[in-house]
């Protein structure tokens, strides 16, 4: 049986570790109605931005490794996301903070980007989001989940809106 990668489970484990420096845990997204992973609180800030991007349709955390010979040794890399757009095409996404890019992972989204081009899939590597929209976002994602979703509510908020928005 094959399946899409933004439906695959991560190829390796979200660790929590006792005084380390990252902190993973698992977010519930509304696009996919499910937990999808996430190993710092910067993924987890591009994973709520992803979840609302109404041309994403699908996540993925850690849905592939990539292995390679860098010249002197076996190399191996797993992206951080793998993304189904409305389009059907796909975008590859690692997501590390412009400063805190050293020449290993350098060589490694390069690495990744190439093989993307390779299989008609786009590459992006992300980093710090703008902080307003990502306040907004944090704020708004709390009403997604479905514990949240009042069918009374809803309807009457899109009836308010519907009629401003004649």
């Amino acid at each position: 049986m094959t399946r899409r990668f933004e439906d695959v489970d991560p190829v390796r484990t979200f660790r929590w570790s006792r005084g380390e420096r990252h902190f993973p845990g698992w977010y519930w997204s509304a696009t996919t109605g499910r937990y999808v992973g996430f190993e710092s609180w910067l993924e987890r800030d591009r994973l709520l931005l992803m979840d609302f991007d109404p041309d994403v349709v699908g996540i993925g955390s850690q849905p592939f490794w990539l292995h390679w010979h860098d010249g002197e040794r076996e190399r191996r890399h797993a992206p951080d996301y793998f993304i189904r757009r409305a389009d059907c095409s796909a975008v590859v996404v690692d997501v590390r903070a412009n400063e805190r890019i050293e020449p290993k992972d350098a060589k490694a989204f390069e690495v990744t980007r190439l093989v993307c081009a390779q299989a008609g899939w786009r590459f992006d590597r992300l980093g710090i989001p703008d902080a307003v929209l990502l306040a907004n976002i944090r704020w708004l994602s709390r009403y997604r989940h479905p514990r949240c979703l009042h069918d009374s509510a809803a309807a009457r908020l899109r009836e308010v809106f519907s009629i401003r928005g004649r």
